[in-house]
């Protein structure tokens, strides 16, 4: 990791996140999705932009492989680069909520701390954790990439639900059964949560 510059000064925009979120007729938030692999993230958070996009919302999705295309494309799968990933993702989150945007994230993201690091780059209220809860027999037979297979014949190592830990949030503000609810009833789940919060004025625009 390479030392922070000292000779750098934050610079406050003229135009403000109120300003943005005016535009865009919606409060921005960061939808972080976690779980194990195969629990159902990216396909709940693709499937919920999809619903907020067809309402008229702002969005964006960061999924895990994509990202690791580019911004973490130098980075490993040792809990250290797991770290570090979570991290990169956070402070880009971040700047995404000041841009106005509902930001949905979809990682394992398996540690309680580095979650937690995440969220308290921004105001409370401004991160909303959603636990993907699947067991893990369950996401091992969703496993159209073959990764489990590979990690249990100790092809990958450092896989989450093998050899590595993944922890369970504690208190999310929302657990999607992704085993026993459906695609339509778990995003369903998901914006109600957006409405309760008031991010979304008129969930039912879609």
């Amino acid at each position: 990791m390479t030392q922070k510059s000292s000779n750098t000064v934050w610079h406050n925009a003229t135009v403000t996140r109120i300003d943005r979120e005016r535009l865009h007729h919606h409060k921005s938030v960061i939808l972080w999705f976690t779980g194990l692999s195969g629990s159902g993230k990216s396909t709940l958070a693709h499937a919920v932009e999809d619903y907020l996009h067809k309402a008229g919302c702002s969005t964006f999705v960061l999924d895990g492989d994509n990202v690791r295309h580019g911004l973490c494309s130098d980075l490993g799968f040792s809990d250290s680069n797991r770290v570090e990933n979570i991290r990169r993702i956070g402070e880009l989150a971040k700047l995404m909520t000041e841009a106005g945007i509902i930001t949905l994230t979809a990682f394992i993201s398996p540690f309680k701390a580095d979650r937690s690091a995440a969220r308290k780059l921004v105001p409370h209220g401004d991160f909303l954790e959603i636990y993907c809860q699947c067991p893990l027999a369950t996401c091992e037979t969703r496993d159209v990439k073959g990764l489990y297979q590979k990690a249990r014949a100790g092809e990958i190592l450092f896989f989450t639900g093998i050899d590595s830990p993944y922890e369970e949030p504690e208190r999310p503000e929302l657990v999607v059964n992704t085993q026993s609810l459906t695609l339509t009833e778990s995003v369903q789940s998901v914006i109600g949560l957006l409405q309760t919060r008031g991010i979304i004025k008129n969930p039912s625009a879609a």
